[in-house]
């Protein structure tokens, strides 16, 4: 059971701004087709989109704090938000834990950023301090949904409801009748969750796993104003085949929040094909497998107009892969799990199913000692940021794309930067070298000063890094 969610030259980047204050800090990191038919439009780099080439990447930080469950980032890292109003994160702890593990698990806390550092040795990276400790700010929610919780939060200062901190909720095997929507206050003393409500009538595999803002001036040109934009991505596309997203406002007129069990309305930005609905994979996102974990997402812009809807996650890339366990003689050998016979637990990359002779198994979980969990496995595993054009997301919500049509514009591997040395005894859910998955956690944007936030889990020990782009 996976417990969190969650090499360039050494360089000591020098500032002279000073983050954590009130005011915000200025950080200064100077150093349609004709048919909506299953034809998928080609995605071409557009001009008014961030380039790769726009993301330089600044260095790191460590988080703070002990070991000690819940009030700790060991297995945490499940999601993370920016404050503009103080120049702060908000992150999650350790993840809740079912059957009396950790059942307070995923507590929320505020800390200060650091100027970051590139270096391939995390004892010289700087640590942050904590602004507000560890807080239960979802004590009495949620308390049916703690198998692998799946979280995502995003602050919002509105003129209608003051400072919130939107959430989202949901757990690996995801019941639908539980609502997964709220918000609390960004001051953890007193956090008085509100909610909790449904987006629309949408699968709820597809919508409680990491939240955006969109920037206002979109949002009121193509979904109503809705400035909130929530997704997930499961895999075994039981979510989706590829990461979703839909537009949301959760307050009434007067700024209120809506009775518990509302059905909020959404717009559709992006929606793939349902595993449920299909074993083919068919009106998927290109180079889709089922392995794929997209834990983040960003609405990122630059100064001078140019805007990328940004996932970040852990991307199957392999040759093949299945629903089973790593196999002993390496990453090329498939171990499917021979018992589950109900849909293809083996495929190739291209999504043809794999031959005979890779559906014997190689161990029984029950009484062989498998070398792995269970899951959905891959001969290979890369951490990725992937880009979408917004344009191709207006042409869903007005209804000239079907919501399966955008495709990434451009992928970036971000492996060099990433520390991959989580502890030995995590190994058993994580897999190791080109076959470790759960590399990315959630990711956070401050547009005011450009710079992407990107959580690495189990890269401090069982602790997340943070590391930072700048986009220029």
């Amino acid at each position: 059971m996976r417990k969190s969610t969650l090499l360039l030259t050494i360089v000591l980047i020098t500032l002279a701004c000073t983050f954590g204050q009130t005011p915000p800090p200025q950080p200064d990191f100077e150093s349609a087709p004709t048919s909506l038919a299953e034809s998928k439009p080609e995605p071409l780099p557009p001009t008014d989109a961030v380039s790769p080439n726009d993301l330089e990447y600044i260095g790191a930080f460590r988080l703070p704090g002990g070991d000690e469950p819940p009030q700790t980032f060991a297995y945490g890292g499940n999601a993370m938000t920016y404050n503009p109003d103080h120049g702060t994160l908000f992150i999650t702890g350790h993840d809740r834990v079912a059957y009396g593990g950790v059942p307070d698990g995923d507590q929320v806390a505020e800390v200060g950023i650091p100027t970051p550092i590139i270096s391939r040795n995390i004892a010289d990276l700087n640590t942050a301090e904590f602004v507000q400790d560890f807080a239960d700010v979802t004590s009495g929610y949620f308390t049916e949904l703690e198998e692998i919780p799946k979280v995502g939060i995003q602050y919002l200062n509105r003129l209608e409801t003051g400072p919130k901190i939107h959430i989202a909720w949901g757990q690996h095997l995801q019941p639908q009748d539980i609502p997964s929507h709220g918000w609390f206050n960004p001051d953890l003393s007193n956090p008085d969750l509100q909610g909790t409500w449904f987006i629309g009538n949408q699968d709820l595999y597809s919508v409680n796993g990491y939240m955006l803002e969109i920037p206002q001036e979109w949002a009121d040109a193509y979904t109503g104003g809705r400035p909130l934009a929530t997704g997930r991505m499961r895999d075994g596309g039981q979510g989706g085949m590829g990461p979703t997203l839909f537009a949301y406002r959760p307050w009434l007129e007067d700024g209120s929040s809506p009775p518990s069990g509302t059905r909020l309305e959404e717009v559709t930005l992006l929606l793939y094909e349902n595993a449920y609905n299909t074993e083919e994979i068919v009106r998927a996102m290109n180079g889709y497998q089922h392995p794929d974990s997209w834990e983040g997402g960003a609405w990122i812009t630059t100064p001078s107009g140019k805007s990328a809807v940004l996932f970040a996650g852990t991307k199957s890339t392999g040759d093949k892969y299945w629903y089973g366990y790593l196999h002993p003689d390496g990453a090329q050998t498939v171990c499917v799990d021979a018992n589950v016979t109900d849909f293809p637990t083996c495929r190739n990359a291209d999504g043809s199913i794999c031959p005979q002779k890779d559906l014997a198994g190689c161990c029984n979980e029950a009484t062989d000692a498998c070398i792995s969990n269970r899951g959905w496995w891959s001969t290979r595993f890369d951490a990725q940021f992937i880009l979408y054009d917004p344009n191709d997301l207006a042409k869903v919500a007005t209804g000239q794309f079907e919501s399966w049509q955008p495709q990434p514009y451009a992928v970036i591997d971000i492996d060099e930067y990433l520390y991959l040395d989580p502890p030995e005894w995590d190994i058993l859910e994580l897999g190791s070298g080109d076959q470790r998955r759960n590399r990315i956690g959630d990711v956070a944007f401050d547009r005011a000063n450009g710079l992407l936030f990107v959580l690495e889990l189990y890269a401090d020990s069982a602790k997340p890094v943070v590391h930072i782009w700048k986009v220029r």
